[in-house]
């Protein structure tokens, strides 16, 4: 199945086809704040020759990460559905960052950070194999000094994180491996349920009437 995959969570947003294991064409931007999302994907289908209508499913990176650019990429998968009631995958891109991990030959117990503003992290650490990698602790809130207490003996990785600890590793999640991750199943849902992956309460205050 031909898969595209779009990972606009972090400052490094990629377009990727996909089929199977295998990544037919992918296209990387870094930089400014927003993708001309629909001529990146038009060049990821020229370069593999594959038209619109060749394509099976779309994956999307839920993040953490920019809510922006994650819910652009929603936007995208949610219309693309209704127009040619494509399939659609949604992925965690914390994952897809574990995964690079390992496509970068980084082993052990890692430590996914990713800038959740407000001067707090997300976290989740990862064991990392040759033959793949396990979530041991799942993805929370935590302040610098949960992360720094892990910085001193323990891998770091996430995109840009030695912007606030230089002992860590960039590693930015890549639409190429979330097509890949899709293919293995399992990642399948509903265009409604399609939702960023933000661990904080979201927070609706009622505007109140002026009389008079």
């Amino acid at each position: 199945m031909m898969t595209l995959a779009l990972e606009f969570s972090s400052s490094q947003r990629s377009v990727a086809l996909t089929k199977g294991d295998t990544a037919l064409s992918e296209t990387l931007e870094a930089g400014g704040r927003g993708t001309a999302a629909f001529s990146v994907i038009e060049k990821v289908l020229a370069a593999a020759k594959i038209e619109r209508e060749q394509i099976g499913l779309i994956c999307v990176g839920l993040g953490p990460g920019s809510y922006t650019g994650i819910r652009a990429a929603i936007s995208i998968a949610q219309g693309w559905q209704l127009a040619r009631q494509t399939r659609v995958a949604g992925v965690s891109s914390v994952e897809a960052i574990a995964a690079q991990a390992q496509s970068e030959n980084i082993s052990g117990k890692i430590h996914v950070v990713v800038d959740a503003q407000r001067s707090e992290f997300y976290l989740a650490v990862f064991e990392v194999s040759e033959k793949g990698w396990n979530e041991i602790e799942p993805l929370k809130i935590v302040p610098p000094a949960e992360v720094r207490s892990h910085a001193k003996d323990k891998i770091l990785v996430g995109p840009g994180v030695t912007k606030w600890f230089p002992e860590g590793r960039d590693i930015f999640p890549r639409a190429s491996l979330l097509g890949r991750l899709a293919a293995k199943g399992g990642h399948a849902i509903a265009t409604d349920k399609l939702e960023p992956i933000y661990l904080r309460e979201t927070t609706f205050v009622k505007a109140v009437p002026l009389i008079g």
